[in-house]
C-alpha cells in the first residue's frame, strides 16, 4: 500500500513530460514563423543589392 501512496504523489516524471511540451511549443513556433521571416530577410536583401548597384 505504501508503494502505491509513494507512486501516486511522485513527480519527477512531470517535469520532464512539460519541458518536453516546451520544446514542442517552441518547435511549433519556429516551423510557423520561420518561411515568413525568409521571405522578408530575402526581400529586404535583394532591395539593398539593388541599392547597391
Amino acid at each position: 500500500m505504501t508503494s502505491l501512496l509513494k507512486f501516486v504523489h511522485d513527480e519527477t516524471g512531470a517535469t520532464a513530460i512539460e519541458y518536453a511540451l516546451i520544446a514542442a511549443a517552441t518547435g511549433l513556433a519556429l516551423v510557423a514563423t520561420l518561411p515568413l521571416i525568409s521571405t522578408n530577410l530575402s526581400s529586404l536583401y535583394s532591395s539593398l543589392a539593388s541599392g547597391m548597384n
